[in-house]
């Protein structure tokens, strides 16, 4: 089985492998991932007689479909009167960016 890392992936570039090994595997690296888009992958075989298949191709589409994680930083106490900060800056998104910090208050004594 051919197993490639993302990052190693070349368009244009063969990846082969012999029979009967069907499956190749693309090793998505973690610090690394592949952009979101739409990929198209080829295939073509060849037959005991050095025939080639005419190519198939499949689309898969790597979308951003993790939802961001909402961090909050702020005092456990504040004086009386005194002013303070709320900081949603350690918030992160895997697979893409941060584009609105919404605030609300939910309770109040």
């Amino acid at each position: 089985m051919p197993t490639i890392k993302s990052s190693d992936l070349v368009i244009n570039q063969a990846i082969s492998a012999s029979a009967p090994d069907s499956l190749l595997t693309i090793d998505v690296e973690s610090e690394n991932p592949l952009s979101t888009g739409t990929y198209e992958f080829q295939l073509v075989v060849t037959d005991d007689s050095g025939n080639n298949s005419a190519p198939a191709t499949v689309r898969i589409t790597i979308a951003d479909d993790k939802a961001p994680t909402a961090v909050i930083d702020a005092p456990n106490r504040v004086g009386f009167a005194e002013d303070f900060s709320l900081s949603g800056r350690r918030s992160i998104d895997i697979g893409g960016k941060l584009t609105k910090f919404v605030w609300t208050l939910i309770k109040t004594p």
